[in-house]
């Protein structure tokens, strides 16, 4: 099993490439299905999450070839609109090809999702909007089938901003007859994102970035071409990094309005933040301060960057806050945090981080793809060794994550044991 090992203390510093976004390719991978051409993807991130939504686009019969950071996709001769377990256990993004069968072929069959076990993400957001534009779904123990009715457009309101539930809803109303509304609609980038590369195929979709979005259904979706925003996440993360070692790095390809949250938190605890047009340069060279978080939907605070502020946290003097309001499980990286010697408290949704300089090297385990990135960060704050096992998860969110941070004068390496 492969592991990190992490000597810290080592002011991070220099330029870091962020990659393209892994919550905005794998929904784009899905929708290429209802494409009857061939569909170009530019800057899309090297991950184990890719690999495998590659590999289930095979399954239906698609044609997939990467060359560099550009996926060609080719979904012309489709052959099944079945998603098998052994495939959906292995990534949550799974359950986004059943709106795209649905639109291709009016059915579908697909196993329930796997993924981080970071807390219940229930699908009746996803099912009851197919219900809403005709389809008639069957909800098993280990699948999920739906087949096309008497399908038209309708008004569909989320009873949460789901980011899943929005882009299945987007993707099935494409090519139904009529005007389809999503109110309290996610508002995330990556909805912005898959409405324009369904729009690049020939879609009718506006409101993306609101909280109402709507779809005007088309006969069919051709070829196209698209450049995948940057991840925002791994952004932000990069930032922390910055911010943990007391460093300063420049951040290059990302787009500031998407991570202004973590920006505004950065700030407030006094990191400092210098934009310009290509990107941003994070400097932590001051006495840093401690503040609260409230996770909530876009443009709240993302609930994917909280395990590493908390790592930063601890290593700033005074209490601080965190209120987890998505995720009911996604504090399961305070255990291993405890190990380097943080002070947290647990107490339901809530985590009290009592702050302090130093953090202890020590043996964790990655227990999700955001835990892990912050146990990484806090080894590289931490004083001595520390080794990261189930380093699998990070391999899932984070292209060449350890390679980059090398290059910014981290010492960490990756080892098979």
């Amino acid at each position: 099993m492969e592991h990190f090992i992490i000597n810290g203390k080592k002011p991070l510093a220099g330029k870091v490439l962020i990659s393209g976004s892994k919550n905005a390719t794998l929904p784009i991978m899905a929708a290429s299905l209802i494409s009857n051409g061939e569909v170009v993807l530019k800057g899309v991130p090297d991950l184990e999450d890719i690999t495998v939504m590659s590999e289930a686009l095979k399954l239906f019969g698609a044609k997939v070839d990467r060359e560099n950071d550009t996926l060609i996709i080719n979904s012309r001769n489709l052959n099944s609109c079945e998603l098998p377990e052994d495939i959906s256990r292995k990534m949550r993004a799974s359950n986004l090809v059943m709106g795209a069968l649905l639109a291709r072929f009016n059915e579908a069959k697909v196993a329930y999702p796997g993924g981080c076990a970071i807390g219940t993400r229930p699908m009746d957001l996803h099912l009851k909007g197919f219900e809403s534009l005709g389809h008639r779904i069957s909800d098993g123990h280990s699948y999920m089938t739906g087949k096309g009715g008497n399908l038209e457009g309708t008004e569909i309101l989320l009873d949460f901003p789901s980011v899943g539930a929005t882009e299945n809803i987007m993707m099935a109303a494409s090519v139904i007859p009529g005007i389809t509304t999503i109110r309290n609609a996610a508002r995330e980038p990556e909805i912005i994102d898959l409405q324009n590369f369904l729009n690049c195929l020939g879609a009718k979709i506006t409101g993306a970035g609101s909280d109402t979005i709507r779809i005007k259904g088309v006969n069919e979706l051709g070829s196209g071409e698209h450049q995948i925003i940057p991840d925002r996440i791994e952004a932000g993360t990069f930032m922390v990094a910055a911010a943990i070692t007391r460093g300063e790095v420049e951040l290059q390809n990302v787009i500031l309005e998407h991570i202004q949250p973590v920006v505004a938190k950065l700030k407030e605890i006094g990191v400092e933040v210098i934009p310009y047009k290509a990107g941003l340069i994070v400097k932590a060279n001051k006495r840093l301060r401690n503040t609260d978080i409230k996770t909530m939907p876009y443009p709240g605070f993302p609930t994917d960057m909280q395990a590493q502020m908390m790592a930063l946290l601890a290593t700033v003097n005074g209490t601080s806050i965190i209120v987890e309001t998505i995720f009911e499980n996604r504090f399961m990286h305070v255990q291993e945090l405890r190990r380097m010697a943080a002070e947290i408290k647990i107490e339901g949704r809530v985590a009290i981080i009592k702050g302090k300089s130093k953090l202890e090297g020590a043996i964790v385990e990655a227990t999700d793809l955001r835990a892990g990135a912050a146990l990484v960060l806090a080894g590289l704050a931490a004083e001595g060794e520390t080794i990261i096992n189930k380093i699998a998860h990070i391999d899932r969110g984070y292209d060449k994550f350890h390679i980059k941070l090398s290059d910014l004068g981290a010492e960490i390496i990756r080892k098979l044991e």
